[in-house]
């Protein structure tokens, strides 16, 4: 019988990362608090280290940034489409 795969969301990942990196547990106690094979967690920490200098440089979005940047592109959609709208009640009118 084998186990299902347990998909954990990028918050908890970085929550155990955090603490891993921390120091302040060992991991192998951090895997019992959490219910994470210690590879698992090495695994988080090492990722972690390895993009936390893209943050600085740029390289990694926020998601404030993403969110206000989608958020533009789409009222620039709402705006073409009301004048799509706009124009189609127009013609429609006249015929």
């Amino acid at each position: 019988m084998s186990k299902n795969r347990r998909n954990h969301s990028s918050n908890f990942k970085a929550k155990v990362a955090l603490e891993a990196i921390k120091g302040e547990l060992t991991v192998a106690e951090i895997s019992q608090k959490y219910e994470v094979h210690p590879t698992q967690i090495a695994k988080w920490k090492k990722e972690v280290l390895e993009n936390i200098t893209g943050i600085f440089d740029g390289k990694i979005v926020s998601s404030q940034v993403r969110d206000d940047k989608e958020k533009d592109e789409l009222y620039k959609q709402i705006g073409k489409l009301q004048v799509q709208v706009d124009f189609l009640e127009r013609v429609s009118s006249q015929i």
